[in-house]
């Protein structure tokens, strides 16, 4: 079962290593400007169809690798040393071909372009940016000290709101205990009415 998965990795190793040659033939042949004066341009330039392929063929095998790691605990170490240097070879591929583009820009077969001028354009938009989020952190600032400040005069009018139920409610106990004395004082008074009335009555009589 080892040996079958190990073929059929094999496999799959050399296809892709065959077709990713292939698109990095074809990609050299190009003539376009370097990757670096692309990046230059425009940072946020989306990557060619061909140049796409190139870096999906780079990363293929890898989830084919994971998704084989349970198998590759019982594999050799000369095996997994073997895929492990298909893919340093992959990149290293990648890498020369960048890096054989960019000297083709020097034999005249592609424009020129004024690099320190880039760079220079570059750092000009690097600080207009760092301006814009200075001001935009300076105006954070002040919106967060005027919530801290509508923050303080709510909780003021809150403290006071309190204050003036508990007064309230200091007010209605008041009231109460005056009720409940006049009520006390009322009915002592009939009380008394009626005592002395009837004391009158008995002495008519």
């Amino acid at each position: 079962m080892i040996r079958i998965i190990m073929l059929i990795e094999a496999v799959c190793a050399a296809s892709f290593m065959s077709v990713y040659i292939g698109y990095v033939y074809q990609y050299n042949s190009l003539n376009s400007q370097p990757d670096v004066l692309k990046s230059l341009y425009s940072p946020l330039q989306p990557s060619s169809s061909l140049e796409g392929k190139l870096f999906f063929l780079l990363y293929m095998i890898v989830p084919l690798i994971a998704a084989g790691e349970v198998f590759h605990v019982r594999m050799d170490t000369s095996a997994i040393a073997k895929v492990m240097n298909l893919i340093y070879s992959l990149q290293i591929l990648r890498l020369q071909e960048c890096l054989s583009k960019y000297e083709r820009s020097n034999d005249g077969s592609t424009p020129q372009v004024d690099l320190a001028h880039l760079l220079a354009a570059r750092d000009q938009e690097l600080r207009t940016v760092s301006a814009e989020m200075n001001q935009i952190q300076s105006e954070l600032s002040l919106a967060r000290s005027l919530i801290a400040e509508r923050d303080s005069e709510i909780q003021q009018v809150r403290t006071t709101n309190n204050q003036y139920i508990e007064e309230n409610e200091r007010l209605r106990a008041i009231l109460g205990e005056w009720s409940n004395r006049a009520a006390k004082v009322l009915t002592n008074s009939n009380s008394s009415f009626l005592l002395g009335h009837s004391w009158i009555h008995f002495c008519l009589l």
